[in-house]
């Protein structure tokens, strides 16, 4: 039946409603003694390589065998169909709704597929009447299978989530002789029950489109026994697919993967309500929040729409900063502080808003069922500190967007995610569990479209979701499938089952989709997942990139994909999806490789010419990617289609930023004197003593730091304290490992410090400095003095993204040695340079 990681359907009499860390012993319990031998850890791992050689024997997700059953085969198996052939009938009922319609559609639809041999549909009265009737194979689906077995209904009551707050998905199947019953507790569960069944039968969905999707080819199918019944611990678990992105097929590879569009309004939009009393002289951002007034002005407003019982209502908090002047929310803000947005926290006074709201909307409608949903977020996303407790119609979804998207909350290198886990908890309990988690996936904000997976991030978190009791997970998505790949599918899968086996899925995923090239593309995939799950950076956004993919990753990918194309061109290989998919795969690594080399050549190198070259490569392996197929990549053409015009936060705009920085250099606005060292000295500094202490000038020891064997390393650079070390400029600090014994990042001041030599016909000369790529607030000295400030907004995010320096050094430095020193002050995980910086003549008059 289910191979380790399939979404696990437990035995219906042997259902239990547990949650945590007995419950999955239970369950793996039930699935040892009921559904197959116990593996030991060592046949695992071999069924996991059995699982990619069996990929290796097929051709584009073709498999073939004698007969695939779905359920536990016996003597008795129901054969639904042999040698092209079938008199089996799908039952549906008149009043099916769309999506149970869509199953028994759907059913008929792959069965025929699969085995060459379509079921005929009776969805009418009469032709139900007279299939009910038949001793030949009957799928009965839905509203008609809870009609025909009554007792299915209690089945779904036992497993379904109890007092569901908006929507308790739940699925049973059943066999009874020539009957086979597919239902759910409502129109997308019968849908489920239909997957579930398909899944069985070695149906996958890995991707929008049909691109993604792997059928099996199957002469025979049979149903053995057949008694399962499930349900999912969460009612939200769906995505939503922002800035333009591709929207084909997300409907149906939602439902195929167990999500749904079970949602509350929870988005930006108080000032709707609130424009009215904005302070004079103010904006929206400065409205008082806990007043009594407030709560009453917004309440007037909506209480006619709360009456009707519309769904939901979105009092969430525009996207902003919130700063008020009210005397009631400065004492409810009590000068906290959130370390991650950089501002107040003004969660109290919020949640006395949202509280009064409600209250005084339940007082006029008790019976509502209109939910009010809100966003914790920027000044919200510190949960209550004092003893508050959520209001029943109040719904909150947290988005934890600078937190840490690349590990998990149990990660010991990430402790910023552990504190994001007590935040979740401490949410849950206020919210008495109305609580969804408002996700990024991709995690990098403004991305290129290479690989960003997350199933290091989201592999154990649902589980804690799970036992926080939240309400689920409703991720924003860009649908670049060259970035996310696997995300959506494996988040659907977790979703439905927080215990299913990630690796065993992955470990099945490489035979279907990658057929003949299997082996070399697991190696490929993995050891990007690797470079994900080893990573120390916290960060979103493209900064990180050179910090996981590195040069040498990039040739171990290389090596890999020649292996599995070489693979591909093998007598008989060829042909169908597979050569289709490594096409994707090789298009997807023409613009990870090129965007690497325009790096390195620009951050490292200072060779601007040559970053623009492999950008623009990498930008033409991209728009290839894109025409492929749409899903593939996010805003390169058609609407809305990214260009330079939109800023270097794009990588059009960041390859234009290359070809300005190139005019400083090859003499159209400056010519290049040198590059400096790309290593510099480097020192934190926590008391802030630096500045006393002359650092700027005074010797710089690094005997302690030359006394290490393993300096370099990243191990080497997690300490506490103060010393002088050797820190790259082409790289951001944390990135090289500037980080605390127990990984938390470093904030506050430090210093980087070098010695370089000019020439005295130059240091006459317009001589700049530019630092290319420089984050926080900076003062530049130059020979013990200082000559330079830079200032910085808090949050880098709020700079125009070019992250540039460039300082007038004519009259301040002088021929022959010159000592540069330059004090940062990182308020934030992201701190110091990551482009090496040159100085320059001027060109310009």
């Amino acid at each position: 039946m289910f191979s380790k990681g399939f979404a696990a359907i437990v035995p219906v009499d042997m259902v239990v409603q547990e949650n945590g860390p007995s419950r999955k012993r239970r369950i793996a319990r039930i699935w040892e003694r009921r559904r197959r031998p116990a593996f030991t850890r060592i046949e695992l791992k071999i069924k996991n390589l059995l699982l990619i050689w069996i990929g290796i024997l097929t051709i584009g997700c073709v498999q073939f065998s004698g007969a695939q059953v779905a359920g536990v085969s016996g003597t008795d198996d129901l054969v639904i169909a042999e040698k092209g052939a079938t008199d089996a009938a799908i039952i549906v009922s008149p009043q099916a709704g769309e999506w149970e319609k869509r199953a028994a559609g759907d059913l008929a639809s792959y069965i025929e597929r699969m085995s060459g041999a379509k079921p005929a549909i009776a969805n009418a009265t009469e032709p139900i009447a007279a299939a009910l009737k038949a001793k030949t194979p009957l799928l009965i689906m839905g509203q008609e299978a809870l009609q025909a077995e009554p007792d299915l209904r209690k089945e779904l009551a036992k497993v379904a989530k109890k007092n569901p707050v908006l929507q308790a998905d739940a699925i049973v199947l059943r066999r009874a002789a020539n009957r086979v019953y597919l239902a759910g507790a409502n129109d997308d569960s019968h849908y489920y029950a239909a997957v579930e069944l398909l899944r069985q039968w070695g149906c996958r969905w890995y991707l929008p489109s049909d691109f993604g999707e792997c059928i099996p080819q199957q002469p025979v199918l049979k149903i053995g026994k057949l008694d399962v019944a499930w349900a999912p611990p969460f009612e939200i678990r769906n995505y939503w697919i922002a800035w333009n992105g591709e929207q084909a097929g997300r409907e149906e590879f939602k439902r195929r993967n167990f999500m749904n569009n079970v949602n509350v309004h929870s988005g930006h939009g108080l000032n709707a309500y609130t424009k009215d009393i904005i302070p004079a002289g103010k904006d929206m951002f400065a409205v008082p929040i806990a007043e009594d007034a407030t709560a009453e002005h917004v309440a007037k407003q909506i209480a006619a729409e709360f009456g009707k019982g519309v769904p939901s209502i979105s009092l969430g908090m525009e996207d902003g900063t919130y700063k008020s002047d009210s005397p009631k929310d400065k004492e409810l803000q009590a000068g906290l502080f959130d370390k991650y947005f950089l501002i107040p926290t003004l969660t109290d006074g919020f949640m006395v808003f949202y509280n009064h709201v409600a209250e005084i909307l339940m007082k006029q409608h008790p019976n509502s069922p209109t939910k009010l949903g809100f966003l914790a977020y920027s000044n919200i996303t510190i949960p209550p500190q004092r003893d508050i407790v959520a209001a029943k119609p109040l719904i909150a979804y947290l988005a934890p967007i600078d937190v840490d998207p690349n590990h998990g909350m149990d990660d010991p290198r990430s402790p910023p995610q552990q504190e994001y886990r007590d935040i979740m908890y401490r949410w849950a309990e206020v919210m008495q569990g109305r609580v969804a988690i408002y996700d990024y996936d991709q995690g990098m904000l403004v991305w290129r479209d290479l690989p960003n997976p997350s199933l290091a991030t989201i592999r154990d978190d649902f589980k804690h979701y799970r036992k926080a009791g939240i309400l689920g997970v409703a991720t924003e998505s860009r649908n670049a499938i060259a970035t996310v790949f696997l995300n959506l599918y494996l988040r659907g899968q977790l979703m439905w089952n927080p215990d299913a086996d990630a690796e065993a899925m992955l470990a099945e995923f490489y035979g279907k989709f990658y057929g003949p090239a299997a082996k070399p593309m697991a190696a490929y995939w993995n050891a990007i997942f690797k470079a994900w799950n080893d990573t120390i950076v916290t960060e979103h956004e493209y900064f990180v990139i050179p910090a996981i993919y590195t040069p040498q990753l990039i040739e171990e990918l290389r090596k890999h994909l020649e292996t599995a194309e070489a693979a591909m061109k093998q007598p008989g290989a060829g042909g169908g999806r597979p050569d289709e998919r490594m096409k994707f795969t090789r298009l997807g690594f023409g613009v990870l490789e090129n965007y690497v080399a325009m790096v390195t050549a620009a951050a490292t190198e200072c060779d601007y010419k040559a970053a623009v070259a492999a950008g623009e490569k990498g930008l033409a392996a991209r728009k290839e990617l894109a025409a492929m197929n749409t899903t593939f990549t996010t805003r390169v053409i058609g609407v809305a289609e990214e260009t330079e015009a939109g800023g270097p936060a794009w990588w059009c705009g960041e390859v234009k930023q290359y070809r300005d920085l190139l005019a400083f250099t090859d003499g159209a606005k400056g010519a290049l004197l040198m590059k400096t060292p790309l290593e510099w000295a480097f020192r934190r500094d926590p008391h802030d003593a630096g500045v006393v202490r002359r650092w700027a000038s005074a010797p710089v020891d690094l005997r302690e730091w030359q006394g290490l064997k393993n300096r370099g390393s990243i191990e080497s650079r997690i300490h506490s304290g103060s010393r002088w070390e050797m820190l790259r400029t082409d790289l951001y600090a944390q990135a090289q490992g500037v980080l605390h014994p127990d990984y938390n990042y470093y904030n506050g001041h430090a210093w980087y410090r070098t010695d370089i030599e000019i020439g005295s016909g130059a240091a006459k000369g317009k001589v700049h400095i530019r630092f290319p790529g420089l984050f926080n607030e900076c003062w530049l000295y130059c020979n013990g003095r200082l000559v330079a400030y830079r200032p910085f907004p808090s949050l880098w995010w709020l700079s125009d993204y070019k992250f540039e320096w460039d300082v007038d050094l004519a009259g301040k430095i002088q021929p022959g040695k010159n000592t540069l020193a330059l004090r940062i002050h990182n308020p934030h995980h992201m701190g110091g340079m990551f482009r090496r910086p040159f100085l320059y003549e001027s060109t310009e008059k």
